[in-house]
């Protein structure tokens, strides 16, 4: 008897189990109870009224069919058991009506339950993508929002751009920080899921396979760089991946981790190191005012770009005979077959087959050969006077992360005896300063600390003893906004201490939120780097040039050529009216690629985007004149 009993108790167990199994299969199962239950009511009833020859009052028996298909409308309809007539024939079809009122009452709350859940799901942004020829940006930061705005520009002159977005953040706070900050679209369409990056099973939620091109941001948090590193190895090891290669653009904020990058991302991957870049643009910016604005000039698409594209009409001709072949672009380098960059050559150099040229121009459109004859003043070119350099001072106001990177780089440019000064109030300055390394023995550097919001202590600093004056955020330590503020403040003090000394202070200053340019502008700093700006403009040109990163990165190298914004005099004749084809053979003739000018006066008709008076890839045929005070922005090696 014991095991009678146990053998029934298990067999209601693998009953019990067996259903569990098919409700936990979710609403598809249900359903599919409720109509077996359903079947077996009808089947019941229709078997009753057969066999027991039950009719309504006056009619004829029924058969099991018919009965069957009685009772079928009465489980769907409960009000058609109204007209029923014969007490028995109402019993047993009102037992059908109450089946049928439990059945399609719980099909209704199946039904929106699982209406609800799709919904919620599609809420949650998990539904795959099917778009092609698309971006894919991974991750989010607030670096996301002036990616966008670059992409839509870049993006005009295509057929249903389309910009898919996956981040571990929810689908609708993503769509309404959108639409706050970005709410100028044009053509564009974003398309936002929620997914982890890192995880391959989300990956292709993105529609991974028929993307044009791929951003990896590096996230908020810690350790945002091996989030990056993790994303790429899942992109590029991904067992069912395309057979054709990605296009790759990740931003990695630790230079120290390029290498690992480099090797998990391999040919695929352009890297944007953030704080490098950001760290020497400060640099150079510091030491060339404007020169900021030559750099977002070079990055956005709303002007001109850097393009790399085959040339014959070029090819066999000098690289130096080749700048005066174009007049709306303008060349400032080449790359070999093998896709290394070299800008500014040598003026000898031979454009061989398979060479790319490096042009500078408005729209690919404008890249063309020009026929019509040079119009080159020689009387107008001056003798070169070198300049000498002489030992500078630096004063760094505030502090983070890229503080050691800024010195570092200083130090590889300025002449022997230079001096920088670092003040700050982080509460590990000292420790940093202890492990600061600097390249050879031109810069000494000393350090005190110091709240730079007080302006009693800025004005205890000497300011005007400086050549040059950083003004770094915080960022290590406080929000975007909070650094903002903060720089804010000390900028304000430093206009305050300039006017008061009747002296003028270079200052260059750094700001982490573009949005907040503007307010600076009323503490009259020579010039603002934009961190997360540059960085955003930087990863969006990636995206489409998959040459930019070597290009950059010759580009602020010191053992590259770099931009410089030398004054005019040094090349040419004052007031006289030349082609800038005279400004691209006087430069010529020094080694050196003319790539635009800096007027003065700010408010000028070529300045439209309001870039302090710098002007990048003029007509060269235009006739224009140079006053004192203006510049040439050249590529040069010195």
């Amino acid at each position: 008897m014991a095991k009678s009993g146990s053998r029934r108790g298990s067999l209601g167990h693998r009953l019990r189990y067996q259903f569990d199994k098919s409700m936990a299969a979710g609403p598809v199962a249900l359903i599919g109870w409720l109509a077996l239950i359903s079947l077996i009511v009808i089947a019941i009833a229709a078997a009753v009224i057969a066999l027991l020859q039950i009719a309504p009052d006056g009619g004829s028996p029924m058969g099991f069919g018919e009965a069957a298909w009685e009772a079928l409308m009465r489980t769907l309809d409960s009000g058609t058991m109204g007209g029923d007539t014969g007490w028995a024939f109402r019993a047993v079809m009102l037992l059908v009506t109450l089946g049928g009122i439990f059945v399609v009452s719980a099909l209704i709350g199946v039904l929106s339950t699982g209406l609800e859940g799709k919904l919620d799901e599609l809420r949650k942004g998990r539904s795959e993508v099917l778009e092609r020829d698309h971006t894919i940006i991974y991750n989010w930061s607030p670096s996301i929002f002036d990616i966008i705005s670059e992409l839509t520009i870049a993006n005009q002159s295509r057929k249903r751009p389309r910009i898919v977005i996956l981040a571990d953040k929810d689908k609708v706070e993503m769509e309404d920080e959108i639409a706050q900050k970005v709410p100028r679209l044009k053509n564009t369409r974003v398309i936002c899921r929620s997914g982890d990056p890192t995880d391959l099973s989300d990956l292709g939620i993105a529609a991974l396979h028929s993307a044009r091109s791929i951003i990896v941001l590096a996230p908020e948090g810690d350790d945002p760089d091996s989030r990056v590193i993790k994303t790429v190895l899942a992109l590029v090891n991904d067992p069912g991946r395309r057979k054709e290669k990605y296009r790759i653009a990740a931003e990695i904020r630790d230079s120290k981790n390029a290498d690992l990058a480099r090797i998990v991302g391999g040919d695929e991957v352009q890297l944007v190191l953030a704080d490098e870049l950001i760290s020497r643009i400060v640099v150079h910016s510091s030491r060339q005012s404007g020169l900021s604005a030559v750099y977002s000039a070079l990055l956005d698409f709303d002007g001109c770009e850097i393009y790399t594209v085959e040339q014959k009409p070029i090819e066999g001709s000098s690289f130096g005979d080749a700048l005066m072949a174009y007049d709306e672009c303008t060349l400032s380098g080449l790359t070999d077959p093998t896709g290394k960059v070299f800008l500014n050559p040598p003026m000898e150099t031979q454009i061989r087959a398979g060479m790319k040229a490096i042009l500078i121009a408005e729209d690919d459109t404008t890249i063309k050969v020009t026929a019509n004859p040079l119009n080159v003043d020689h009387t107008a070119i001056t003798l070169y006077r070198r300049q000498e350099r002489s030992p500078e001072r630096t004063l760094m106001l505030g502090w983070n992360r890229r503080g050691p990177m800024i010195a570092f780089e200083l130090s590889r440019y300025v002449a022997p005896g230079s001096v920088l000064t670092i003040a700050a109030d982080t509460p590990t300055l000292q420790e940093e300063i202890g492990a600061l390394m600097v390249s050879g023995n031109n810069l000494q550097v000393e350090y005190g600390i110091v709240d730079t919001a007080s302006r009693a202590a800025l004005e205890g600093l000497n300011l005007p003893s400086y050549n040059h004056v950083l003004v770094l955020g915080y960022s290590g330590i406080m929000d975007a906004q909070a650094t903002d503020t903060r720089t804010l403040v000390t900028l304000l003090h430093l206009r305050k201490i300039a006017e008061s000394t009747g002296s003028h202070i270079n200052v260059v200053s750094e700001m982490i939120d573009v949005r907040n340019r503007q307010l600076a502008e009323v503490t009259r700093a020579d010039d603002f780097v934009v961190s997360n700006k540059l960085v955003s403009l930087m990863l969006a040109q990636a995206s489409e040039n998959e040459n930019i990163g070597a290009i950059f990165a010759d580009l602020l190298d010191e053992q590259g050529s770099e931009i410089y914004m030398r004054p005019a005099d040094t090349y040419l004749e004052l007031n006289q009216e030349m082609s800038f084809y005279t400004v691209t053979e006087a430069c010529r003739r020094r080694g050196e690629v003319a790539i635009g000018y800096v007027k003065k006066a700010a408010a000028t008709p070529d300045d439209p985007r309001n870039m302090g008076g710098v002007v990048v890839n003029p007509k060269k045929s235009k006739t224009l004149s140079f006053e004192a005070g203006d510049r040439i922005i050249v590529l040069a090696r010195d």
